[in-house]
């Protein structure tokens, strides 16, 4: 005996799993506006990608991954900028991967200040950048260095990812794949609410009305049926 119905419900869930992803994120408060023309200078040697609200606000690449050792226990790090934030408004920056490449990531945001009072993480960013050639075409559509003077609400975000997953395979344990990543850079509307989810707010007040006045109505017209009912003259 044959169940259609099933076999295409089970078919729709596999089709739903395999576009199920993880989510990672952090959430912070943008700092003063700065402007330091010789640090910007070398910010544009750092070949840093750059989001920003807007346009530049997601970006989709590959990150290099390692497994936890008492050298790198959150595996390999790397480095982003980001500016044209709005002082003191709230911000969310978020990483998506798929669930078929276990990883686990660290989000971590610093102002400029940090930054130049913190040597290991000079020496970290020094070393991303050293290693980061920027061959990535979407990369280069990213890079900084459009208004050099400017100040401007900026921070520096670092990702650390490492391998989350064991295998017989000694290859991969030894060279764990690149990982498939979304970066999304995500004001909050009146520090309250990220604004992608603006349209899904929407949406759930509006079924949520029309719910409630759509409910109102089925209960009169059960209602009328039952008081109908309910008055007609019965026969012995």
């Amino acid at each position: 005996m044959q169940y259609p119905f099933a076999r295409n419900l089970c078919l729709v869930f596999s089709f739903i799993s395999a576009v199920y992803a993880n989510t990672e994120k952090t959430i912070f408060i943008a700092p003063p506006a700065i402007a330091i023309p010789s640090f910007q200078s070398s910010l544009e040697n750092l070949r840093l990608v750059t989001l920003s609200p807007g346009r530049q606000a997601s970006f989709r690449t590959e990150l290099s991954v390692a497994f936890p050792s008492k050298q790198i226990p959150r595996g390999h790090e790397h480095w982003y900028m980001l500016d044209k934030l709005t002082e003191g408004q709230r911000h969310e920056v978020r990483i998506c991967w798929a669930a078929t490449q276990p990883t686990e990531f660290w989000l971590d945001t610093y102002s400029v200040s940090e930054l130049l009072e913190t040597p290991s993480l000079i020496s970290s960013l020094a070393e991303y950048s050293g290693t980061n050639k920027g061959t990535d075409r979407l990369e280069r559509e990213y890079q900084s260095g459009e208004e050099s003077v400017r100040a401007t609400s900026k921070l520096f975000l670092r990702v650390s990812a490492a391998a989350d997953f064991y295998t017989t395979n000694a290859t991969l344990m030894h060279n764990p794949p690149d990982v498939v990543v979304d970066i999304i850079l995500d004001p909050f509307a009146l520090n309250l609410i990220p604004e992608s989810l603006l349209p899904v707010g929407l949406y759930i007040v509006v079924v949520f009305i029309a719910a409630w006045f759509v409910s109102g109505v089925i209960y009169q017209w059960l209602y009328a049926i039952a008081k109908t009912e309910l008055e007609k003259p019965h026969k012995d």
